[in-house]
């Protein structure tokens, strides 16, 4: 019954909040900024409607002046709230496009500066991302990403793919490792039932990769991967 109602609650939500962020829109000259408050308004909303609880940790590593890739694990649907709900920046996921054409899903999506990725070829999926470059040059903002590239069905954490990640050294934005914690408890992929009703997010410092290059991507990958590991297990 919990489910259903977060289901329900959900989809009005989205609705409501989404449609109100794009006819503000209209009166803003920087587009999508309103609609990235809308969506940590959206966040905040589903959690608490859900009736859960949630805690940040480790915001004191960030610059509120300054944007960032977020690369974290994924575990579940109520990741993406949690985010939203506990980084105080304009956020935008690397969501898949196949999302794009969802009745006002996609719309808002869009008009929120959401960065699409074509999976379904390597030479697809390169061309989204030199897009997004050129956008995140055009308007600053900062990048949610799930690295293992969908979410976990046991819990544990695969490895990371490299793609979104290579934005970092093409736009110069740190990263920062972060850890979604309990929130696969409460909300296995697949599972009928929500179980519990505290999850946290956990926010590690910022990477600078100058250090690396396209050649070294791979390192790249393992080493923040090993950092949200290391931010899992604190």
């Amino acid at each position: 019954m919990r489910l259903v109602w977060s289901f329900f609650i959900t989809i009005i939500l989205t609705a409501l909040i989404g449609l109100t962020g794009i006819l503000l829109t209209v009166f803003e000259s920087n587009k999508g900024r309103v609609l990235g408050h809308c969506a940590r308004i959206w966040g905040k909303c589903i959690l608490f409607f859900c009736g859960i609880k949630y805690s940040v940790n480790g915001l004191e590593n960030l610059d509120p002046n300054k944007n960032y890739i977020f690369a974290g694990n994924h575990t579940s649907a109520l990741d993406i709230p949690l985010a939203f709900s506990g980084l105080p920046y304009w956020l935008v996921p690397i969501a898949k496009v196949e999302l794009k054409p969802v009745f006002i899903l996609g719309w808002v999506m869009d008009t929120a500066g959401h960065i699409w990725v074509d999976r379904r070829r390597s030479d697809l999926a390169l061309k989204s991302l030199n897009n997004a470059k050129v956008s995140l040059v055009k308007k600053p903002r900062s990048i949610l990403l799930f690295p293992e590239g969908t979410r976990t069905t046991d819990g544990s954490l695969a490895p990371f793919k490299r793609g979104g990640l290579l934005l970092s050294l093409d736009t110069k934005l740190p990263i920062v490792p972060i850890a979604f914690v309990g929130t696969y408890d409460m909300l296995k992929k697949g599972s009928f039932r929500m179980k519990g009703y505290q999850i946290e997010l956990r926010i590690g410092k910022p990477v600078n990769t100058n250090q690396y290059s396209h050649k070294t991507r791979k390192l790249l990958a393992d080493d923040i991967r090993l950092k949200v590991k290391d931010l899992l297990r604190n």
